[in-house]
């Protein structure tokens, strides 16, 4: 009997239950990527209709179908975005409605327009004044927004500020939801571009003009003005009314760029972050659903956005690692953005300074189109760079910053020009123990030890946030006055310039101090103000910062990147310093570089010192080549985790023994993960290495689908990994 034709297939946003089939009532008319409300049990819970053809589950009698409840009043998602949602899902072994969890990330979905109600501070300061209430109107100055946001923000519970609601410490803001978004001005503030940037430009712009698929790889050295450059695609499209979206690496590179936008289009883009209230993320989505925000900054979840014309993605610092998400779905937002454009039949643009070895091999077999800007803009040249070998030119016992690389120091401030001090390590050490016993602080939660950060009295772990206070005696042996601090972080080296420049104004530039797009802006200021000497930042400072005055750059501890066995650890190394030693030299003053290392002669360090890019990227490629690791090869880590540590090794074991024997694929392990314990869960690893022609997906789907795991056992997937975490 055939089907009816009112049958229609829906995909939950719950990972825990797989499609399930309804029925349109009469007068309903909904298709593929109608969002609906149906009925699961008792309860009422959104779904999105999809296409009959990508699941292969048998048909329900249609004698048990249940009802669609309602359709949602909101644009359907579209083809192309469907079939991302399916590609996705297949390609990184993970649900559909996980990956639809993350196009209906917002309430907006699922809420008519209209107003809502949000808080902020009135100034007056209640009679009663708890703990609780003086720490929120401390931490709330100049906040606003939904009860359950400011609660979250100042560290209190609900009720805490619905009291300093009717106390009258904070007043209701009626907002809108749907307010107009400000429309960028194509030719607002059209720059003067050189050759190289013209011919770069005129390529971007024709293809978004003709329409159609393309990847281009914009390599340009740092500061070549690629914005600039790629600025011009995205004023065409805005000149077509289409929509494009800039995606980057950091919530903290969103002021600076912000800025150079308002500068060359009149306003602001639309933005999409994790750090937006959740009437900002309503208004956003709504507007891109609908069309009406032409031009979105976002971080990588800002690619699943349903968009209702999009022409152009750009992606800004395409080789960052941050675009790799490492939990959830763990997609790498470089490869679906290009999947994106290819469904939807727009250009995709990588830029970036140090283009991702992956990305330089497409160009080379000729799937990207390579467009390269070699010198800097203007009057700028690139800084020249120095190693310093440790082993000659030593610090002093419990110093970390070399002799010579103080004296480059001490120069600028007295020149007045700014410098950079460049350590990928947040916090002030990343070890203490007790000289007296040896004990070491580690994480209850996680293999990993406890950092101090001296600024805010705390010991953290930057794995699953487990923070506590510095305690005054060894919880092993009882002595005071014996836990020393192992190791630098930029906090200690920032400790360090304070002694022995103690007239330099420095500030610590880490995601720690740079949180927000309002912290980024506040520290962009000062430098930009020369309120600022000596920066001392990890990478977040490496890439998208701008600043004319600053002309030295020092990196702390060049060879702390490439110690472990990372299989990128030297590409990523290189990358990193690279993005450092960019920062020196943008303006008219020449720039210098110092790399502090012990390894001089270590190819990369050696391929920074002589400006020699390609070499090391070629000998790189070789290198991979012969290992067949991406992209000759494929890698897929699989994960087993348990709280009981037994049960993940059983788990594992099986896995490791029902592992299937397929000519050009090999598995090693189970083994325990480098990061054996991670949120209070044991954790094993096995690794698949197969060759590119080897279905690895449709193999592993098989194999972990034919076993039955504990319920405290979970199982995940991490294809083309970058973490061996």
């Amino acid at each position: 009997m055939n089907p009816p034709t009112n049958r229609v297939r829906v995909v939950l946003l719950t990972q825990a239950i797989g499609p399930l089939d309804y029925r349109l009532p009469a007068g309903m008319e909904a298709g593929p990527g109608c969002v609906v409300m149906v009925p699961l049990g008792p309860r009422k819970l959104p779904g999105v209709i999809w296409d009959d053809d990508v699941f292969g589950d048998e048909a329900v009698d249609a004698s048990k179908l249940r009802p669609v409840l309602e359709l949602v009043d909101c644009p359907p998602l579209g083809q192309g975005l469907r079939r991302l949602v399916n590609w996705v899902a297949d390609y990184y072994l993970t649900s559909h409605a996980a990956v639809l969890r993350m196009v209906l990330s917002s309430s907006a979905a699922f809420t008519v327009s209209g107003t809502i109600i949000e808080y902020r501070r009135t100034g007056f300061e209640p009679a009663r004044l708890t703990p609780q209430r003086a720490a929120a109107l401390d931490a709330l100055e100049g906040a606003q927004g939904l009860v359950r946001e400011l609660a979250a923000e100042a560290g209190v519970s609900d009720a805490v500020i619905r009291g300093l609601i009717k106390a009258g410490a904070f007043e209701p803001v009626t907002i809108s939801v749907d307010s107009p978004l400000p429309e960028p001005i194509a030719d607002f503030g059209a720059p003067k571009l050189n050759d190289a940037q013209m011919v770069a430009a005129d390529a971007m712009v024709a293809a978004v003009r003709s329409g159609g698929f393309d990847t281009f790889v914009l390599d340009g050295v740092t500061g070549s003005g690629k914005t600039e450059t790629y600025f011009e695609a995205v004023a065409e499209a805005i000149r077509l009314g289409k929509q494009v979206l800039v995606l980057l690496p950091e919530i903290a590179l969103t002021a600076p760029f912000l800025a150079r936008f308002e500068a060359r289009f009149g306003v602001e883009p639309a933005v999409w972050h994790s750090n937006l209230r959740s009437t900002q993320r309503r208004r956003v989505w709504r507007a891109v659903a609908d069309g009406s925000a032409q031009v979105l900054v976002g971080a990588r979840s800002a690619l699943f956005l349903p968009f209702a014309n999009l022409r152009l993605i750009i992606v800004d610092e395409a080789h960052e690692s941050s675009f790799k998400q490492e939990d959830g779905v763990r997609y790498h937002a470089r490869d679906v953005a290009v999947m994106r454009g290819r469904f939807e039949g727009f250009p995709v643009v990588l830029a970036s300074a140090t283009p991702a070895l992956e990305s330089r091999h497409m160009v080379t077999i000729g799937r990207y189109k390579g467009l390269e800007i070699p010198s800097r803009f203007g009057a700028a040249k690139m800084p020249e760079i120095k190693a310093i070998d440790l082993t000659l030119d030593a610090p002093e016992r419990q110093h970390w910053i070399a002799p010579t690389l103080l004296k480059a120091l001490e120069e600028r401030v007295e020149r007045g020009e700014q410098s950079l001090l460049f350590l990928n390590r947040r916090g002030f050490a990343p070890l203490t123990l007790c000289r007296t016993c040896g004990h070491r602080f580690q994480c209850p939660n996680c293999t990993s030890w406890m950092v101090e950060h001296r600024l805010v009295r705390r010991l953290a772990c930057h794995h699953c946030g487990h923070v506590m206070p510095p305690p005054d005696e060894c919880p092993e042996c009882g002595e005071s006055d014996t836990l020393v601090a192992c190791g630098p972080g930029v906090e200690r080296i920032c400790d360090e310039v304070n002694r022995l420049l103690p007239d330099a104004r420095t500030i610590v530039a880490t995601s720690d101090t740079l949180w927000s797009p309002e912290k980024a802006a506040e520290f962009v200021s000062r430098v930009e103000n020369k309120a600022v000497d000596i920066i001392i930042g990890t990478q977040l400072v490496t890439k998208g910062y701008h600043f004319p005055e600053l002309t030295l750059v020092g990196v702390i501890d060049a060879d702390l990147g490439l110690e472990g066995g990372d299989l990128r650890a030297a590409e990523r190394t290189f990358q990193q310093i690279a993005q450092a030693a960019g920062r020196a030299g943008r303006g008219e003053k020449p720039g210098e570089v110092f790399i502090q290392t012990r390894n001089p002669n270590h190819p990369v360090i050696a391929a920074l010192v002589a400006g020699d890019r390609d070499a090391f990227y070629d000998a790189e490629t070789e290198q991979r080549k012969s290992a067949g690791a991406p992209p000759f090869g494929r890698f897929a880590a699989i994960i087993i985790s348990s709280e009981d540590e037994r049960e993940a090794i059983e788990a594992a074991r099986a896995v490791g023994g029902a592992a299937p024997q397929v000519d050009g694929m090999y598995v090693y392990g189970p083994a325990p993960a480098p990061l054996a314990m991670l949120r209070g869960r044991y954790r094993q690893r096995l690794l698949v290495h197969a060759q590119r022609s080897v279905e690895v997906q449709t193999i592993i789907r098989e194999w972990l689908g034919s076993l039955h795991f504990p319920r405290g056992v979970r199982v995940g997937v991490d294809v083309d990994p970058y973490s061996f975490l």
